[in-house]
Order: structure tokens, then sequence, then C-alpha cells
């Protein structure tokens, strides 16, 4: 429903007492999940326990000033979202209120409690372009039509998922509104490009698939080593200022997902500002349009009201699905889901519940567990495929991973980067620990990286790997007895392993030619400084002092690569193995 839609009351109870975003009310003739509206200002809330004649209330909006006695009126219906066309280049707060045309409607940026609007623009007209005729036979889910919703993505007109189908009896072709009929069934039932769904409950698939295929970020150390298959879910835990909002932006804007969901759930209001700022001026990638054309914000920030927080990711994942059923691929952003944990524990005290380790609820497991399953790669009712991708970050109180909302993270992801404030202050970024983070569907996604990129990818991302771990072993020893007492191959394993962490596993957010990097680029960028590995040992058993290999000039041009534009790197990496090549075979 929309929630600035006038429903009927079912029933009509009143306020007992008020509790920050908890209220509760008697005589409410509610069902669990039922959105209500509360007070005389009509403030949106959402039913969370009945027991007896009391009905308890999250307020999805400030409650200062209600207070006992005052109405409250029962919709009888859940918490839903408006599906349709207009829902990309738009702004939400955590219940899907279009924060733009709020600020039309009071003509402030300060907006007023019990203001509503519905999700979509009910008023303009889209043109619809049908895909099925009359005495065509269509099941729910079926795609009806199309509408160029944005220069980069069709909107694929479905029938809604709880209508039964049927026969054709007629199509509409032109420009409409979302809430005009444009296919009649013989049944009676008229489908609109208008749906609305329950946001707690996950839209039907057919079938839940393996996924094969990468998502492809653009960060050396995502794909090279830790990569995330469409459809798959990852986790960014880190203490404050180690780059998670920095990172997930990256994945937001160079990610190769049709469309991006941007959840701030909680987080500081100036970066959601660098968002809804940045992204509109940000070509895509893939079109050289406007990356908003393709991406949904949900601002929710930390002084937004509470219980609005606990919604807001629901919201964000109930449009991605309905996304994904058109057959797109979709990247969910979730920064961060400790804001979203502590909501839930926020209300949870309130409503006196027993609480679990650390005072969150005794059911934040399930909780977390029940958002990230609707990720996935899935063959729709309609026989299309899509996925959802949900990148959530994690922000444990002082770096500690072992918090309750890390480790119940960890047990329901597949892949982990862990964000390390040590790298962070030798401004190492992405500062993603090597040693901490995995990634579960590495194997899965070999083949597709050998087919795509190189037959040689799986080897060479583990002779990375073995390096960087061969090298975290001598730094132990290197700190207690330094660097000149090692053999002088293990000090040129060290000098190999800093190149791989200065040269490639670095990347620079801030300069436009470091800031993506193709798969492509990164597997030469680590063949160029495999070369330099092979041609040094060589000459290390040839009898070189190790001084004389470390200095030879090409050496140091091994941490420029990156900053070499795309469609020179093939001539500059040749250039660079000739070079290093004749330079270290000079020397014996």
């Amino acid at each position: 429903m929309s929630q600035a839609t006038d429903v009927a009351a079912e029933e009509r109870g009143q306020i007992e007492s008020v509790s920050g975003p908890v209220v509760t009310a008697v005589d409410l003739d509610a069902r669990m999940n039922d959105v209500v509206y509360v007070g005389d200002e009509g403030l949106m809330g959402e039913v969370i326990e009945i027991e007896g004649n009391v009905t308890t209330v999250q307020v999805y909006e400030e409650t200062s000033g209600v207070g006992p006695g005052e109405p409250v009126v029962n919709t009888g219906e859940p918490l839903t979202v408006d599906l349709g066309p207009g829902m990309l280049d738009s702004i939400y707060d955590g219940v899907q209120r279009p924060l733009d045309v709020l600020e039309e409607k009071m003509g402030s940026a300060f907006l007023d409690r019990g203001v509503d609007a519905p999700g979509i623009d009910m008023d303009k007209e889209w043109l619809f372009e049908p895909e099925v005729e009359a005495g065509d036979a269509v099941e729910p889910g079926d795609i009806v039509g199309n509408v160029p919703e944005t220069q980069t993505i069709d909107h694929k007109v479905m029938v809604p998922p709880d209508y039964e189908g049927g026969v054709v009896e007629s199509v509409e072709t032109g420009e409409f509104t979302v809430q005009d009929p444009v296919v009649s069934l013989e049944n009676g039932e008229e489908i609109q490009m208008h749906q609305e769904w329950p946001v707690r409950e996950a839209r039907p698939v057919q079938e839940k698939q393996t996924p094969t295929e990468p998502l492809i970020s653009g960060q050396r150390i995502l794909d090279g080593l830790f990569p995330l298959a469409k459809g798959g879910t990852a986790a960014i835990p880190g203490p404050f200022g180690s780059g998670k909002t920095v990172t997930q932006q990256s994945l937001a804007k160079f990610a190769d997902a049709d469309i991006v969901v941007y959840i701030g759930c909680g987080e500081r209001g100036n970066e959601m500002t660098e968002v809804i700022e940045d992204f509109p001026d940000l070509p895509d990638p893939q079109t050289g349009n406007p990356l908003m054309e393709r991406t949904t914000l949900i601002a929710n920030t930390s002084n937004m009201p509470v219980a609005a927080r606990e919604s807001c990711v629901y919201t964000g994942i109930t449009i991605g699905e309905f996304y994904r059923d058109m057959g797109y691929d979709v990247a969910l952003m979730a920064d961060s889901t400790s804001r979203w944990a502590e909501a839930m524990r926020e209300i949870s005290s309130r409503l006196e519940e027993m609480p679990g380790e650390e005072g969150y609820p005794a059911y934040l497991a399930a909780r977390l567990s029940q958002f990230y399953e609707r990720a996935g790669y899935f063959e729709n009712v309609n026989g299309s495929e899509g996925s959802i991708s949900v990148i959530g970050a994690v922000s444990p109180p002082g770096g500690d991973f072992s918090e309750p909302v890390t480790q119940n993270t960890l047990r329901i992801v597949k892949t982990f980067w862990a964000l390390d404030a040590d790298l962070a202050e030798r401004r190492h970024f992405p500062a993603i620990n090597w040693d901490d983070s995995y990634s579960l569907y590495r194997d899965q996604l070999d083949e597709w990286f050998e087919e795509n990129v190189s037959a040689d990818w799986p080897e060479r991302r583990q002779w990375a790997v073995d390096i960087l771990d061969e090298e975290g072993e001598l730094q132990e020893i290197v700190q207690l007895v330094g660097e000149d007492a090692l053999p002088d191959d293990q000090r040129l394993t060290l000098e190999v392993a800093r190149y791989i962490r200065e040269g490639w596993l670095q990347q620079n957010a801030f300069i436009e030619v470091d800031q993506y990097c193709p798969p492509e680029k990164t597997f030469k960028m680590l063949g160029a400084i495999k070369k330099f590995d092979d041609e040094a040992f060589e000459a290390l058993e040839a009898g070189v002092p190790i001084d004389e290999i470390t200095s030879i000039d090409a050496a140091p041009k091994l941490n420029r690569i990156a900053t070499t534009p795309d469609d020179e790197v093939d001539e500059h990496v040749a250039e660079l193995k000739a070079e290093i090549e004749t330079q270290l075979r000079e020397l014996y």
C-alpha cells in the first residue's frame, strides 16, 4: 500500500504509554506487522507485539509530544513498498518516502512529522510498450510490457505474483499513469505498472542457483584475491576511519551490476550527502549516462528515528528483488548493518526482552540471516535469470571482530573483506587485510576468469597469495633480528612482496585512471611483478648480489603500472618486462 493513501480504519485504539519509538495501545484489533497511524498527527508505525488487549507499536517518526489517550488507527495491512517506474534516480527515507517530494510539500529541508507521499509518482505518465496481445495466456510474474524508465534501464511491467493470471482480454498502448490498467485479463484482473509488496516477505522465485559469474568490482584486491559472485553475500567489517564507506561507494560506482540500491543505514549525514552529491554527476562506466539513472538511494542517517532504521534494509532489498524479477543483476550496499542491529537492540530493550550477548536481542542472528538469505542468483518465475548481491558494512566498536554483529554476519556471508586500522594508518587503501579476508566463491569463479581473462588466473593468484603468506612469516623474524640477517633469497621475497603490496594491492579511489581496474589489467600488472620475481631469482642463483638486483632502473616502474591508461597497459607491460629481463641478465 502507498503510505500516503487514505485507508478506512478497521479499528481504532488509544495510546496507553510512550517510550521513545515504542508505543503501547489498548483496544486495538490488530495483527503482527500491521501498519498503524499513531496519535493526532498520524505518525506511521508497525505492530511488533500483541499481548492480550495491549498492542506494541514501533513508530517510524519522532514521538516527542505524543501522549496517552491519543488515537491509534489500524490499516489492517503490512508495511509495503510502492513498486513501479520512477524508483530509479530517487532518494527515499527508511519507509520509502521520497525526500525530494517531502521537501517540496514542506517548502523546507526540515520535515514535519506525519507528512507522507507515495513511493512513486502516481500522476506521471509513462510510455507503455506491450509485449503481449489479446488471446495470450499469462501467469504470475510474466512480463507484459516495457517502460523506458531511464536512458539506461527498461522497466519491465509484470503480472503481480499474487494474481491468478489467465488469458489476455485487452492491451493498451501509449502513455499512462502507473495506476491506469494497461492489460486486462478475461477473469477480470487488471494489470497496472504499479505494484505493492510487503517488505518483510521475499518475492517468489522458481529456483535459487549456484552463482558462477563474478561481480567485477574494479578493485584489484577484491577481484584478484577475494572475488564476490553475482548473487553472493559479502561483509566489510572494520573500525572507524578504515575505509568502509569509500569501499562501498567504489563498489556502487564501478561494480558491473545493472541496478544499484545504496542503503545509508544509521551512518553519518555527511557520508550520505557525499553520495547524493557525487552520484548524479558521475558517469556510469558501462553506459556513460549519469550513475543515478540505475541507482536508488535510501537515506536513513543517524539523526533519523531509530525504528525507521530497522525497516530501511527491508525496503531496500524488496526494491532490489523487484528489479531482479525483471532479469537484472542488482547490487545492494547496506552501510552499516551494525547500526541496524543497534536499532533492534534499542527497541528490544524498550520492550524489556531478555537480552543476548552485549545487550543485542536473542534473535539477532535470525534477523541477519533473513536479510542475507534474500540475496542469490535466481531463476525467476517468468523464466528470466537475475541476481541480488548484498554487501553489508559492519562497524564493530573498537574494531573488535569478536563482537556479536560481526560474528553472526561471518556465519552467514561467504565473502569477508576485513578492513585493518594499521593498514589505514599507513595510508594503504583499500585497507583490506589479505591475511584475515577470504572468499568461499573463489573456486567456483575460477572457470569464468580462465575463460574471460586468462587460463593462468588461478595459478597467478595463488603465487601472489603464497608470496604474501611467506612475507608475513618473514616479517616476524625481521622484527627480531632485522632484515640484513636474512638469507638473500628471503630478502628478495620481501622485495617482491613489497611490489605486490604497493604496486598491485594499493589502489587510489581519487585518481581517475586508478579508481577502476578491469580484470585484464589486474592480471597483467601481477604478471609484470611475476616476471621480476622469475628473473630476479635467476640472477640471484647466478651469483648476482641482491643489492644490484633490487636497484635496477626498471623495478620502481612496477609501482607505476596502476596509473597507466587501460588502452596503453599491454604495450607498457610488454616494454617493462623486456626492460626487467634485459637489465637483470646484463648483471650476469
